[in-house]
């Protein structure tokens, strides 16, 4: 590469990062205007003797995987937080762990609380996106909060971030993520804490040596999962610096064209990951995404690894049939990323400016 492109690049680099510190367009507002400008918003580092937190915005989990519920806490009030738990906790409604109203309350009265310093979900779901219209979202730009979730918490954490400019985190859940053991579990605290915690900036992510995707009973799981060498996929060759967005792929579609959407721009980095779905849901997906004009927008693009991928006896991996949808690529693609369903999980702020170099296959989280 020549010294002129290498400057250019640097230049870039500088330009995106310092204009992340600047107020930017949010992308809705409570009024669902989606051109208002808005301050960007980041809520302070959690600290250890914080409070943590939990609800439960559409799984019931706590009312059924209590074993690992109980582990999860336990090991959170040994790294030093606090815990506060939601309303909704040990309940169910069927399908979820109550109605509209009541998880929107439950939510609600944990923004309201000056002590809690963090909100963490419990698991996700399917249902999250029924909340969005009820968010006390003035009370969160004036005492803005760390946010955490994923799966169908992606309805929450992009409407928080479009309706707010709060910088939300793509991240672990408290039943799901903080309830595995051993080798997992630390390294998706080591991910946490090095993001919430203490984010040394700019912050090059080391992916993990190990991940897994072994489905192990939660009421019965009492050892490590196992272990299986990791191994990240380039698509195409590239560095790009840009706004990162981290969400499920499902849950978009539940939320694009709202006010709730984070509006994709020109040379954000994308990164979207699923679980359990099958050859047939994916292309479909990807194609939403392609026909949206999406894929003509953003400078580069990160696929999550798939949690029990059915390819429908295809033989085709995830980022096969994305690229079969997409084409041509025009920016740097990774593929099997460890910001998934899968353990252990990466936590990545919604919003902040990153680095993608598919060469050396990593993100840097250059500004929050």
């Amino acid at each position: 590469m020549s010294e002129i492109n290498i400057t250019r690049r640097k230049v870039l680099k500088s330009s995106l990062i310092a204009a992340s510190v600047l107020p930017t367009l949010s992308f809705a507002s409570s009024s669902a205007s989606i051109d208002k400008i808005t301050p960007k918003l980041v809520a302070p580092r959690l600290q250890k003797g914080d409070t943590i937190g939990f609800f439960s915005p559409s799984t019931p989990a706590t009312s059924f995987a209590f074993k690992r519920f109980e582990r999860a806490k336990s090991f959170l009030n040994a790294q030093g937080y606090k815990l506060k738990s939601g309303a909704l906790t040990g309940k169910s409604d069927h399908y979820r762990s109550g109605s509209i109203q009541e998880r929107v309350e439950e939510l609600n009265n944990l923004i309201r609380d000056p002590k809690v310093r963090c909100i963490m979900a419990t698991m996700g779901g399917m249902v999250s996106n029924s909340m969005l219209p009820y968010i006390d979202y003035e009370a969160l730009k004036k005492d803005p909060k760390i946010i955490i979730g994923y799966s169908d918490v992606t309805a929450l954490l992009f409407g928080i971030y479009s309706q707010t400019g709060l910088i939300t985190y793509y991240g672990p859940a408290l039943v799901s993520s903080f309830g595995e053991i051993g080798y997992f579990l630390k390294e998706t605290h080591t991910y946490f804490k090095n993001i919430v915690e203490n984010p040394h900036l700019p912050h090059k992510i080391a992916n993990p040596e190990y991940w897994t995707e072994d489905y192990i009973d939660w009421q019965v799981q009492s050892k490590e999962k196992s272990k299986t060498v990791n191994k990240l996929v380039t698509i195409k060759p590239g560095e790009v610096t840009g706004r990162l967005i981290a969400g499920n792929l499902n849950t978009i579609s539940g939320i694009f064209g709202s006010p709730y959407m984070p509006k994709i721009k020109k040379g954000d980095i994308l990164l979207i990951e699923d679980s359990f779905k099958d050859a047939a849901d994916i292309e479909r997906s990807f194609s939403h995404l392609l026909i949206s004009g999406v894929f003509d927008l953003i400078g580069g693009l990160i696929l999550g690894k798939h949690e029990k991928f059915d390819d429908k006896g295809s033989n085709r991996m995830p980022y096969e049939i994305m690229m079969e949808v997409i084409g041509k690529a025009k920016f740097p693609i990774l593929a099997q990323y460890d910001c998934s369903h899968t353990h252990p999980m990466i936590t990545l702020p919604i919003g902040c400016i990153a680095t993608l170099d598919t060469r050396s296959q990593s993100l840097t989280i250059e500004h929050i």
